[in-house]
């Protein structure tokens, strides 16, 4: 849902760099690497160790690149399915770089093994939740649906750790626990949509 609503005014935002980067001829592709590199190793670097707000800047700073890189692509008039194709796996690193950074932390330096149990439910729920539209798409049916998509669960759980580096208490507790129990209701909500629209189909045939 987010990111319907924020893709939007961010392009506008990203424009200009990615006109400039066109004219450099850098690569979309390079640009979606060289940003999953950064999350990775921001989330790797600063979250195992509690570092959560400076870990929150640097990842928050490649971020963006989610951005960027398709606002190139479109303005390039780039239409391969490798680059949507290459997005989406680096998207699942970058989300899981961040997840287990925080469930390293919460397992060992944290030592709050419930919030460990957490991260790893956000971490494994997501790429399932992605899972599931994707291999709804294969079957013909758009499963774009629920109510903690990618856009949500990155936004929170950078939003709600960041506070936590201010010293912020119970904002990223509450945040992990929303993001673990809607991502699940999303993989419900996924679910349901394509057994309805795969057994109208069956019954059409």
């Amino acid at each position: 849902m987010l990111n319907r609503y924020a893709r939007a005014f961010f392009t506008a935002i990203f424009t200009p760099t990615a006109r400039v980067l066109l004219k450099m001829r850098v690569s979309p592709d390079a640009v979606t690497l060289v940003g999953t590199l950064g999350v990775i190793a921001g989330a790797l670097c600063f979250f195992p160790r509690g570092s959560f707000f400076v870990g929150t800047l640097v990842i928050t700073a490649f971020v963006f690149s989610d951005l960027i890189d398709g606002t190139m692509a479109r303005m390039a008039g780039r239409k391969d399915k490798f680059g949507a194709f290459w997005d989406s796996t680096l998207d699942r690193l970058g989300d899981a770089a961040i997840f287990g950074g925080l469930a390293y932390w919460f397992a060992r330096g944290g030592d709050q093994p419930v919030l460990f149990g957490v991260c790893l439910a956000c971490l494994s729920l997501g790429a399932v939740v992605s899972y599931a539209r994707a291999r709804a798409e294969g079957l013909g049916v758009d499963a774009n649906v629920g109510i903690v998509e990618r856009g949500e669960r990155l936004v929170g759980a950078l939003v709600a750790t960041g506070l936590d580096g201010l010293g912020l208490p119970y904002v990223q507790a509450i945040t992990l626990w929303a993001i673990a129990i809607g991502s699940f209701v999303t993989l419900v909500q996924r679910v349901m949509l394509v057994r309805r629209e795969l057994l109208k189909g069956e019954a059409v045939a």
